[in-house]
């Protein structure tokens, strides 16, 4: 048996207030550091015992993977970081107010910005200073490989190969295996996991801080996959996330 659980990092404080994100570096909200501990509490409830982790470039990622294997007495395990499970890049929309751009551009335009398979948001210039290329931390990447804007396949695209060459190997030999990243990088893992249509993929919601569970045979043929937790705080955190969507 293999497991994987994916872990959407805890609310971040972009999130509480409404704003898009992306690649922009922004820490957890109280209430975040709250779901990760107990995150790592229902883990190690049920038996988890990592041998490795992967999560992304972002604070708010890498603490929330923090708060959880503290919890589990695991942060002495491997960390490996990569920018390919990093947010979906929003281009010009980062930093701003979901609201007041449904107000300036429309209801529909945002959704298509925000939830379309294929249609990213306006990019940034590449002289904006919020550009990911004066951005130290992706000084190693090449040109071609640090975004302005992001659609959902293109994250897809660059979380997929990380998956077969990466990750996937490291859960076949490990057995156990955790990825704390972000809605858009694990909806891409998802999506590729069990073979969801690009026209499918955008409605899946996945909660702030609910570790889901995968489990595959030693073929790595997928058996199941379920969110861990108390079942009416899964619904309310997915339907949370849904909401959201529409604001």
């Amino acid at each position: 048996m293999n497991r994987l659980v994916l872990l959407r990092h805890g609310e971040s404080t972009w999130n509480r207030e409404n704003r898009f994100t992306g690649w922009t570096d922004v820490d957890l909200s109280e209430q975040g550091i709250a779901e990760a501990i107990q995150a790592g509490k229902t883990l190690l409830e049920l038996g988890f015992s990592f041998k490795l982790a992967y999560t992304s470039y972002l604070t708010r990622a890498i603490r929330t993977l923090w708060l959880t294997l503290e919890q589990m007495d695991l942060l002495w395990i491997p960390v490996y970081k990569t920018w390919r499970l990093n947010e979906k890049h929003y281009g010009t929309l980062q930093g701003l107010n979901k609201k007041e751009m449904a107000e300036q551009y429309g209801e529909e335009q945002v959704l298509i910005w925000r939830r379309s398979y294929d249609v990213p948001p306006p990019p940034l210039p590449d002289d904006d200073p919020r550009h990911p290329r004066f951005d130290k931390r992706y000084e190693d990447l090449r040109p071609e490989q640090i975004p302005g804007t992001e659609a959902l396949i293109h994250t897809v695209k660059r979380i997929v190969p990380y998956w077969l060459s990466d990750i996937s190997v490291a859960l076949r030999e490990h057995k156990e295996v955790i990825v704390a990243a972000h809605g858009n990088s694990l909806r891409g893992i998802v999506k590729y996991l069990k073979n969801i249509s690009d026209q499918e993929i955008v409605g899946l919601n996945l909660p702030t801080g609910i570790p889901y569970l995968f489990e595959f045979d030693d073929e790595m043929n997928l058996l199941k996959d379920e969110f861990i937790g108390d079942p009416e705080e899964i619904q309310r955190k997915i339907e949370a996330v849904a909401d959201q969507g529409k604001k």
